[in-house]
């Protein structure tokens, strides 16, 4: 049995700067929830069906079970746990989940809430429909989607309304 060989990697994961040797198949995902321990970020299908394990990359909505960590080196990632704000409150998106009980076992909810922060950068009207149509990629076993729908409306709403110089937090 022949060691696999480690190669480095370098990017920022929720503002901070992160330095290690992975092999060369480890996926964004295992980095995440193995070797980081961000948790926040599921693992679902493992075929990029789901979005449970969406993540911010450079500020696009990635599903990290289908990047290889490698393929991010030098980049900005942001989980989940990532949105929470210098002084602990929640980002508006989490909180409009909360407001529009847009959750029920919670498996897909982080998933959910980084595809929708993604939204605000991607200009996807504050519209059920458009909404809807964005959310396609991210799948739900145990809701009808419409406080789902209706939390990233809000949220959107929030992040536009309150964004220094227009730009979404």
């Amino acid at each position: 049995m022949s060691v696999k060989p480690l190669v480095p990697l370098s990017l920022q994961v929720n503002g901070r700067p992160v330095a290690l040797d992975v092999p060369p198949s480890t996926l964004l995902v295992d980095l995440l929830r193995e070797q980081l321990a961000l948790t926040g970020t599921h693992q679902g299908c493992d075929t990029a069906q789901c979005g449970a394990c969406t993540v911010l990359v450079d500020g696009a909505a990635t599903k990290s079970c289908n990047v290889l960590a490698l393929q991010v080196h030098g980049a900005s990632v942001v989980t989940i746990e990532g949105l929470e704000a210098a002084d602990g409150s929640l980002h508006p998106m989490q909180q409009a989940f909360g407001r529009h009980h847009a959750l029920q076992c919670g498996f897909c909810t982080p998933g959910m809430v980084m595809r929708g922060v993604a939204m605000a950068a991607e200009g996807v009207p504050a519209e059920a429909q458009a909404v809807s149509q964005a959310l396609c990629g991210n799948l739900c076993r145990c809701t009808g989607y419409r406080g789902i729908v209706n939390a990233v409306c809000e949220g959107l709403q929030h992040m536009r309304a309150h964004a220094p110089g227009g730009a979404a937090r």
